[in-house]
């Protein structure tokens, strides 16, 4: 995870998460997460945005979400101390395949509203 300057103040890009479920899941499982952790990320202070990809293949679906803070302490109101732990909801057993036990953290070197890439 990294913390980037942009002249808007600090921004910090959290974890890129991945599941896996079955595909036939694929629907339910996103008006899961809107209402959940989608949710709960609009609601905390410090949120950026949220970003969720989704990909059919061979009977899966893969679901990637990458969310957007404004520093380490606003990851830390919505997942706790321990930043590179996973958090689920205790209804995620119920649609994924594989719980992974932690997060990735990547930095955001060009944000999604930067589009002069030659300086």
């Amino acid at each position: 995870m990294l913390l980037l300057l942009n002249g808007r103040g600090a921004w910090i890009g959290e974890p890129l998460c991945r599941f896996t479920l079955c595909e036939s899941k694929a629907d339910q499982y996103f008006d899961f997460l809107k209402a959940t952790g989608i949710k709960d990320y609009q609601k905390t202070k410090g949120n950026q945005g949220v970003l969720v990809l989704r990909r059919i293949r061979e009977a899966h679906a893969e679901f990637f979400l990458l969310s957007l803070w404004e520093s380490w302490d606003a990851i830390r109101e919505f997942a706790g101390n321990d930043v590179e732990k996973a958090f689920y909801y205790p209804e995620d057993p119920e649609y994924l395949l594989t719980m992974e036990p932690e997060v990735e953290h990547y930095e955001v070197l060009l944000p999604l509203n930067e589009f002069d890439i030659t300086s």
